[in-house]
Order: C-alpha cells, then structure tokens, then sequence
C-alpha cells in the first residue's frame, strides 16, 4: 500500500520494480546493443561537431599538408647554418647511401649548407604553389627525393637499433630522429600527385575550350561563309 498524498514515492516504486525486472531478464546481447546504441551517438556527435568546425572544407587536407611541409622546410634549413647541426648530422650523411659523396666534394660544412640551401628552395617552391602548380611540383618532387636520401640512412645507420631490447625492431633516437622522413616522404609523394592532377585538368580544360574556335577557324567554315 502506497499512502495516499505521495505521488512521488509511488513513482519512486514502480521505477525501481521495472528496474528490477530488466535487471532480471535482460541478457548481454541487450547490454551489447544499449553500448552500441550510445557509442554510434557518440560518433555521430563527433561527426558533427567536425562537420561543423569545416572539416569537409574543399581541399583543406591539401591546403594545410602544404603549409605544414612549408613550415618544416623553413626550421630545418635554418637548423643547416650552424655548427651542431653540422655535427650532429655526421653520422646520418656518411652512413647514407645516396648522400655520402656530400662529404668529399664539400666538406661536412659545405654539406650542411648545401642541405639547407636545398631545403630552403624546396619550401618556397612548395610555399609558391599556392597559387603556381607548377612551381609546387617543382617543390614536391625535389622534397621526394630528399626524404629519399635520408630515409635510406635507416638500415646503414651504426647503434640505430636498441641491443639491450634485442635489437631490431626497437629503435634508438638516431632510426626514430629518421623515420618521420618516411612520413616526410608520404606527404611529399601526396602533393606532388595532386599539383600533377591540377596541371592536367587545366590543360585539358583549356585545350577542350580552343576546339571549337579552331573547328570556326578552319578554313572550310570560312569558304562557306563566304
């Protein structure tokens, strides 16, 4: 019996029953689908807190992997004219299979200028394909085959894998220093594809556009018009 006068208590009562009796005959797969249910709500909610902040914004993932390359080329040339980056970089060029002869031909100083000059170079063509593609492959390609010739270092590299945790895969600082040219490289692969595709859609727009002039222009339609 339920006193008369107290609403609340009633409800009170008959929630905790009905808490009760789904405490006893829900099973695991209905506890699975209340996760599901809550994770897929989560996920939507993530979804459109992104969508909201532009995240699907036309060409944004290209646009920042440019600036973001950029910025990397410009603090790392810059590192290249002082003398410990130029010592701390021995070990890396005379072991690189690709870039060792930097050594002999210019010295470990001239090396390190050369590097950053390079750098230098390949961020402002990149920075300039903003707005010329073609100076951003340019940047791009130049970009791919500098992080190629770091990114060879790894496996020639001496005390690049950790002998107290059983060597290779554990990396030590010099192969971890090395491996974000692999994703340097990625990204340089990625823009260069797609300056590549801008270029040729131009050109194939703007040959598509010279056709009909040329089919006025030819010499047929212009007897005929006389």
């Amino acid at each position: 019996m339920v006193p008369n006068g107290a609403p609340g208590l009633e409800r009170q009562l008959l929630l905790d029953e009905l808490g009760g009796w789904l405490r006893r005959n829900s099973t695991r797969e209905d506890a699975r689908l209340v996760i599901a249910g809550s994770m897929e709500g989560i996920m939507n909610f993530i979804i459109r807190s992104f969508i909201k902040l532009g995240i699907l914004k036309k060409d944004l993932d290209y646009h920042l992997l440019r600036a973001l390359l950029v910025m990397i080329c410009l603090f790392f040339g810059y590192q290249k004219w002082f003398d410990y980056e130029a010592q701390a970089l021995i070990p890396y060029i005379s072991h690189g299979p690709l870039i060792f002869w930097l050594y002999p031909l210019l010295g470990i100083r001239g090396a390190t200028y050369f590097l950053g000059v390079s750098e230098w170079l390949f961020g402002a063509l990149l920075f300039a394909g903003f707005w010329n593609k073609k100076a951003g492959i340019l940047g791009a390609l130049g970009l791919c085959f500098s992080m190629l010739g770091t990114s060879t270092i790894i496996p020639f590299i001496p005390g690049g894998w950790a002998t107290s945790a059983g060597g290779f895969p554990a990396m030590t600082e010099r192969v971890a220093f090395l491996m974000k040219d692999l994703v340097l490289l990625g990204v340089s692969v990625y823009l260069l594809r797609q300056d590549v595709i801008r270029v040729s859609l131009v050109k194939t727009k703007s040959s598509d556009s010279t056709v009909p002039l040329r089919r006025d222009l030819s010499p047929t339609v212009v007897t005929e018009g006389r």
